[in-house]
């Protein structure tokens, strides 16, 4: 079986997500494993389950403790049990910024209505005095707004004659558990997805000036309209089995430093010769930054000075 994505659940209670979450990677074809259930209250009932399912457990009250104390210490146990990710299931505490900010893009949570709209407690009884129709549940990446993260899935909840907030609930957390293992496996699957990654650097080269996508040799490529072109999107081209940018660069000197100071990151791509660069965006740890500048260093190569001279008028202010 090829290596899973390792993840840490966060509970405060029954853990009733987390068992979902956590019975779901026991299928084979499950892209995840969850290598640590972790919680603020020592008597969390999950916590017990968690265990005896054989999976590692670790708790720390959080009372007596500064906010930022806590997440500290979180965040260590988090690491050293080796998880990439995160699953919020039912934690009942406001993360800090800087812990949020830690694991961008990779925290996600599920929250108990249709985002955006009610978010925060009492969902299902918002929901009927509202009048709706469906209640419902989302998964979202977690961000420093609360429940305001982009939405990864839904599930809509058909609200019935005589409901109530603990009978929409009930119903809702079945779709829960349904959801929260579906969105939580593409999540970690996407930085291998050819079409995720494609959508990343088109986002970051069509955001420079003048540029277009045009199709060249059977690959995605980027440059400037009706000029040159400065990035190529690489999917097991001519067999390589790799998926990967490939971006103009000075000449071979800087090719042989990028590859003697990451070879598994940096190749020379096969007939572009001296004067472009492969970077690979399906390995862990990619940079998006870091291929942002690339990016942009490499469209800054090849556009006209008029173009140049408005970008480096406008660094000036």
């Amino acid at each position: 079986m090829p290596d899973r994505a390792k993840v840490a659940v966060l509970i405060s209670g029954s853990g009733t997500n987390m068992a979902a979450l956590l019975y779901a990677s026991r299928d084979e074809s499950c892209p995840y494993e969850i290598v640590l259930v972790a919680s603020n209250d020592p008597a969390a009932k999950g916590l017990a389950l968690a265990e005896a399912e054989g999976v590692s457990t670790f708790a720390l009250s959080h009372k007596g403790m500064t906010r930022a104390a806590h997440d500290t210490a979180m965040d260590r146990a988090i690491r050293e049990s080796g998880a990439q990710w995160i699953a919020l299931a039912g934690y009942m505490r406001i993360l800090t910024p800087e812990f949020v900010a830690a694991w961008e893009g990779r925290m996600v949570n599920i929250h108990p209505s249709l985002l955006p709209r009610y978010t925060g407690l009492h969902t299902h009884q918002r929901a009927l005095d509202a009048g709706d129709l469906q209640g419902g549940a989302t998964v979202h990446l977690v961000t420093s707004e609360l429940d305001d993260g982009p939405i990864l899935g839904q599930i809509p909840v058909a609200i019935v004659s005589g409901d109530t907030p603990e009978s929409l609930a009930a119903r809702v957390l079945i779709a829960e558990h349904q959801l929260y293992s579906r969105c939580l496996a593409k999540l970690v699957t996407r930085e291998k997805s050819p079409e995720w990654l494609l959508e990343r650097v088109r986002e970051k080269a069509m955001a420079m000036p003048e540029a277009d996508e045009t199709l060249s040799h059977g690959m995605p490529c980027f440059g400037i309209v009706k000029g040159k072109k400065f990035a190529y999107f690489s999917r097991d081209h001519h067999g390589d089995g790799r998926i990967a940018l490939l971006v103009k660069i000075s000449g071979v000197d800087e090719q042989i430093m990028l590859i003697e100071q990451d070879e598994r990151r940096y190749f020379r791509p096969a007939y572009f010769g001296d004067g472009w660069i492969g970077i690979r965006l399906d390995i862990e740890g990619t940079d998006w930054d870091l291929i942002g500048e690339r990016l942009a260093r490499s469209w800054r190569s090849v556009a006209p000075r008029r173009l140049t001279a408005l970008m480096d008028a406008a660094d000036g202010f």
